[in-house]
């Protein structure tokens, strides 16, 4: 197994613990790694009348100054891109949106609601 295996692996695992995380705080999961040209959303989640685009971040130390820290504008932009293409080719343009980031450093899970916005 090579290190990209090891990495997709990883980010598939905090993926899927970020998605229970969120279920048992009342969020319904209804898609997962949304992707397009130059972007993607990792959980699209419905919490109330308001669609959820989730990125998941996993840093095992703080060497680069950890999870939230590697959420840069560039990716801020990213995950919004194809948050739009997400509501362009599914329709839905009525409910109210919002971007959190759930944030894994070690065994510590953070969940920022309303992150940042689109850009």
């Amino acid at each position: 197994m090579n290190g990209n295996d090891t990495t997709a692996r990883a980010g598939q695992e905090a993926e899927n613990l970020a998605a229970r995380f969120l279920e048992r705080r009342g969020l319904a999961v209804i898609a997962r790694n949304h992707r397009c040209r130059g972007g993607e959303v990792d959980l699209i989640c419905r919490d109330g009348g308001t669609l959820v685009f989730v990125e998941v971040r996993l840093r095992r130390g703080g060497g680069f100054g950890g999870a939230a820290a590697s959420i840069t504008p560039a990716k801020q932009r990213r995950v919004a891109l194809a948050a739009r293409h997400y509501l362009a080719t599914t329709g839905r343009h009525g409910p109210d949106c919002r971007f959190d980031c759930v944030l894994l450093d070690g065994k510590n899970v953070e969940w920022i609601r309303d992150a940042f916005s689109a850009q």
